[in-house]
């Protein structure tokens, strides 16, 4: 069981970096080449909206991405720590605040899309997705 954990401070430009970190990672654990495009994409669509409620939130916290490679399968964790309420527990607020809540339900509706078996939770210290990937064992592939 190998874990890879990368940090990266809130900002556009740090996405890219991770999507390919994740994307090789899932590849050496076994992910099926065929889903490593959905892979990047997921990873993009998580990091991107973290970095978006970090600097929404005025959060100087990094943004934290975990990749565990397991026995049978390979998740991801793009966690944040932009303080805010369980999706669809939102206040009513100011216009502004119900585009960004469209924003953040399309971005999960896109992740949802991607990955079959996702996770999200959110609390006042913060945000999680995790995505999780069917992975080939390393000898199947060598016969």
């Amino acid at each position: 069981m190998a874990t890879v954990e990368l940090r990266f401070s809130a900002l556009p430009e740090h996405v890219r970096t991770a999507r390919l970190v994740a994307a090789a990672v899932a590849r050496r654990a076994g992910v099926d080449e065929a889903v490593l495009d959905e892979v990047r994409l997921a990873v993009g669509e998580a990091c991107s909206r973290a970095v978006g409620l970090h600097q929404l939130g005025g959060v100087t916290a990094p943004v934290k991405v975990v990749l565990h490679e397991e026995e049978k399968q390979f998740s991801i964790e793009v966690g944040d720590e932009a303080p805010r309420s369980a999706p669809g527990d939102r206040a009513p607020g100011a216009a502004g605040d119900d585009v960004e809540a469209e924003e953040d339900e399309m971005g999960l509706a896109v992740i949802s899309g991607l990955v079959d078996d996702v996770e999200v939770t959110a609390g006042e210290h913060g945000g999680l997705i995790r995505m999780t990937w069917p992975t080939t064992p390393a000898e199947a592939g060598l016969s």
